[in-house]
């Protein structure tokens, strides 16, 4: 299914999932005018082709403990490229990683306790073997949170 073949029920079913995926059958055809069956195999559908990847929670970092949240750009030798991204990927504080164009290789939404902490972290990346550079952007306050991936 490509975004051309979705209409405007599937995305208001895709927005409704997305403020509260444990909403029910009943409650979306309910809004969207339509039967529990109708709902059912639209959202199987999306679910079939791959527009709906899968459920889940998600967590407020600093109700955790994680008052320190950094997107971080890291910049690294081409050769060595996948060779750090497997590294970080086995890192349990890195929370989404990403390989990008642009101003750098890669991008990695780290969460630490502390800004001593995020410290130690950025300077373990930086002695990744093949990292050129880290550019840490922490984040001070989120202005729109909206589910995007």
């Amino acid at each position: 299914m490509t975004a051309r073949l979705i209409d405007e029920i599937d995305r208001k079913i895709l927005s409704i999932l997305q403020q509260n995926a444990r909403t029910t059958y009943r409650e979306l055809a309910k809004t969207v005018n339509l039967t529990d069956v109708a709902v059912i195999k639209r959202v199987r559908k999306l679910e079939s082709s791959g527009v709906i990847k899968k459920y889940t929670a998600i967590i407020d970092p600093i109700a955790l403990g994680y008052t320190k949240i950094s997107f971080t750009g890291i910049n690294v030798r081409p050769e060595k490229l996948f060779d750090v991204v497997k590294q970080l990927k086995e890192k349990d504080y890195v929370k989404y990683l990403a390989i990008t164009t642009g101003d750098h290789d890669i991008l990695a939404v780290i969460w630490a306790t502390s800004g001593e902490e995020l410290e130690r972290i950025h300077s373990e990346i930086k002695s990744i073997e093949g990292v050129i550079s880290v550019y840490p952007m922490i984040l001070s306050e989120v202005v729109k949170n909206e589910a995007y991936i």
